[in-house]
């Protein structure tokens, strides 16, 4: 081994974040060799966790919790959990903690996103949040004692909640301030048939409903009306947990998230940035990406670890994925539709299973499948190969999608 191998391998790396992306980015460490200290450093207490469960099997009271599978010990990773972290000081190479500083050779930023908060709730007694174990914990009682629930935001998570919540029995109404569901995610006319699912459910949707006030017992809209309420579930966004960069020279976007390279390295010299907290620019789509989904947090850490091990070399450009699971609909979706200048449609929107294809240039960029993983994973290839599509046997959606090629 070279004499600078041998100083790359005895770097001491810190994570900051145990979620997805901060144990992955740990594990990917080992994975390909690295054989320096590895510490990652957690807010929360608890052994590090999957949070797609949250809002399904723990929310629900079928599990006790998401737990990684990972024997830490034996890959010599050094957890420091319910630790926050406070700042970093890169000139001293020096991670901030409430416990005291802890120093680095080489830092790696995954402490994801946090829950944007309703104005004016901060404090009040049944009102929720859903992002971590302790929220779902507060929860699962909720559920279990059927209360009337509003949730606020038709998006992502509040259609998931929504879910679980009649699952549970629960009387549900779900207040959306925009015009439809999922209104900053889709366009009106993929988004539109996806409203009808809430009824069919049993649940109410009431759009351009924005919140007034939440009282005890009930959600005060801004038109007068009252919504009985034994519990309110806030579901309107989350933002790049940053905050604690600030002074650090670290660069943050506009949206708070920090600004990585496509080798997803940070303004300062040996510091990374993972997951729901960085941005990072696509060549494959021609702008800055900013991705808040599981996928994001479990592939980003290969390239953050590839780069540490090796000579930074290895650029992140993924087609960006996710799912969801609502209203006994399993929806997938693939890429990247902002910029896409022509929408196709396999199958009924009103039946159980059909997909959406959006193109650029004839080449497919972006797909969104209701029940139909096949479309999703020939889908997601086609778009990473860059395939031009026939636009006349996309519609068909008898024809796979791999013989749609042009």
């Amino acid at each position: 081994m070279s004499e600078q191998a041998r100083e790359r391998a005895e770097r001491r790396v810190v994570v900051a974040g145990a979620g997805m992306a901060g144990v992955q980015t740990a594990v990917a460490l080992r994975e390909q060799g690295f054989t320096g200290p590895v510490t990652v450093i957690g807010a929360e207490p608890h052994q590090p966790y999957d949070r797609p469960p949250l809002s399904k099997a723990v929310l629900l009271g079928k599990a006790e919790g998401s737990a990684f599978d990972i024997d830490f010990e034996a890959l010599g990773i050094g957890l420091r959990l319910g630790r926050e972290v406070l700042g970093v000081r890169p000139a001293d190479h020096e991670l901030d903690t409430a416990e005291g500083p802890v120093p680095y050779d080489v830092l790696v930023l995954a402490t994801g996103a946090e829950p944007v908060r309703l104005p004016g709730t901060e404090g009040v007694p049944g009102v929720h949040l859903l992002r971590t174990l302790d929220d779902a914990e507060r929860l699962r009682p909720v559920l279990a004692d059927q209360h009337d629930v509003v949730v606020v935001g038709a998006g992502w998570i509040g259609a998931e909640f929504a879910t679980a919540a009649r699952e549970a029995g629960c009387a549900v109404t779900v207040v959306e301030a925009a015009g439809r569901p999922l209104a900053e995610a889709l366009p009106a006319e993929v988004a539109a048939p996806m409203a009808r699912w809430y009824a069919d459910s049993g649940a109410v949707l009431r759009t351009h409903a924005r919140v007034a006030r939440v009282e005890p017992g009930a959600v005060v809209l801004d038109d007068g009306s009252r919504v009985p309420a034994g519990a309110v579930v806030v579901g309107i966004g989350a933002r790049p947990a940053t905050g604690w960069l600030a002074g650090s020279g670290i660069a943050l976007g506009a949206q708070g998230e920090v600004l990585a390279d496509d080798r997803l390295r940070t303004s300062v010299a040996d510091v990374y940035a993972v997951g729901d907290c960085a941005s990072f620019p696509s060549a494959r789509y021609g702008e800055r990406l900013l991705v808040h989904h599981w996928d994001n947090a479990l592939q980003g850490p290969r390239t953050v670890a590839a780069n540490v091990v090796g000579d930074a070399g290895v650029v992140y450009d993924p087609v960006p994925y996710f799912w969801s699971e609502q209203f006994g609909r399993f929806v997938q979706y693939a890429g990247h539709h902002v910029g896409a200048d022509e929408l196709v449609w396999r199958g009924d929107a009103a039946g159980a299973a059909w997909s959406v294809c959006w193109l650029r240039g004839g080449r497919l960029v972006a797909l969104l499948a209701v029940g139909r993983p096949r479309d999703l994973a020939q889908g997601r290839r086609l778009i990473e190969a860059g395939a031009v599509m026939d636009t006349e046997l996309l519609t068909d959606p008898a024809r796979p999608l791999k013989r749609a090629v042009a």
